[in-house]
């Protein structure tokens, strides 16, 4: 009996040791196409859009919170000239927090284009939302802006009172309001700061959809602005993080008590974009940095994330999506 076990036994290491030969042979070769072909480092920001985007360095430049887009050195570039129109938001009424600047400026000039009247929520941000509003405008549809703070819940089903006595009716919210600023060590995280930062990204998007949902019929979209911290996480956005990770199981689990009212709710998760958002928290040399970190090593600019937003408010477009986390974050590094 154990001659038979250690003749198999013998055939079984005979293969193996054949296997591993083949093993090193691949790795050989492999080791010689290295020294042939050495690895390419990119060396250039990747541009593959309509038109080219601003690469790093970006302005030295730190602003005071919340953050005036007027007051940056490099405006961001919001308007999407190539960006043509179809009616996919035809005769809606659309809520957009923090819509006086960024990404919350860039959704609402394609909501318009796209045949939207618009209400912009906003904190004192006056100028940015004046300029919104005459983009909006320049694109035929109305503008609301109304200034006040999502953290006041009195104020969020305010502002939506306001757009129904304004519009008549509700079929989008955007919640993207937000509050972002860097902690560099964990003990100096104070409560205060916590508490801001969650009463601004969690109950702000929790008072704005309770106060929207009784007036949106089926066919209405909720979108909210999560973010690459949500989901990977950031050592010195400790709260920030937490709060998109929320946001995210947030919109799931939201989308799926909607459903049978029949209205969707999705993500979109950016990475680095050009926003007031930014030069509001970091160290102006460390905002000369921005976004070259990432795979294609420049920040977005808001209209390369605001088509995601038309995307998925449209039920032309995304019917049968709800529930999902959509990252622009300018490519995976691979490890």
């Amino acid at each position: 009996m154990s001659s038979v076990k250690s003749a198999k036994s013998s055939v079984y290491t005979e293969e193996a040791e054949t296997t591993s030969a083949a093993h090193r042979a691949i790795q050989a070769q492999t080791a010689k196409d290295d020294k042939r072909n050495p690895k390419e480092e990119v060396e250039q920001a990747m541009q593959a859009g309509a038109r080219k985007y601003p690469e790093p360095p970006m302005p030295a430049q730190h602003l005071k919170k919340p953050g005036v887009e007027a007051d940056l050195e490099i405006a961001p570039m919001c308007d999407a000239p190539f960006y043509k129109g179809s009616e996919k938001l035809k005769n809606k009424v659309a809520i957009i927090t923090g819509g006086d600047s960024g990404i919350g400026r860039s959704v609402a000039i394609l909501y318009a284009r796209e045949g939207a009247d618009i209400c912009v929520l906003y904190l004192d941000e006056h100028e940015d939302a004046e300029q919104t509003k005459k983009m909006v405008e320049a694109e035929g549809q109305k503008c609301l802006l109304i200034s006040g703070d999502v953290t006041n819940r009195e104020f969020c089903f305010d502002a939506v009172k306001k757009t129904l006595d304004t519009f008549g009716k509700l079929d989008v919210l955007v919640n993207n309001a937000a509050f972002q600023l860097h902690v560099a060590n964990f003990e100096d995280l104070t409560e205060e700061h916590f508490d801001r930062t969650l009463k601004t990204n969690v109950y702000g998007y929790f008072h704005m959809a309770q106060a929207a949902v009784p007036h949106m019929k089926s066919g209405s979209a909720i979108i909210n602005t999560g973010s690459v911290t949500g989901l990977m996480g950031n050592k010195d956005l400790l709260d920030y993080s937490l709060t998109k990770g929320g946001i995210h199981a947030f919109t799931r689990s939201l989308a799926t008590h909607l459903i049978p009212k029949g209205i969707r709710v999705n993500a979109v998760a950016p990475g680095p974009v050009w926003t007031p958002l930014n030069p509001a928290d970091k160290e102006a040399k460390d905002v000369a940095h921005f976004g070259e970190s990432t795979p294609m090593k420049r920040p977005a600019q808001p209209e390369e994330i605001a088509p995601a937003y038309v995307f998925l408010a449209s039920t032309h477009c995304s019917s049968y999506i709800t529930g999902e986390i959509l990252p622009i974050i300018g490519g995976y590094s691979g490890g």
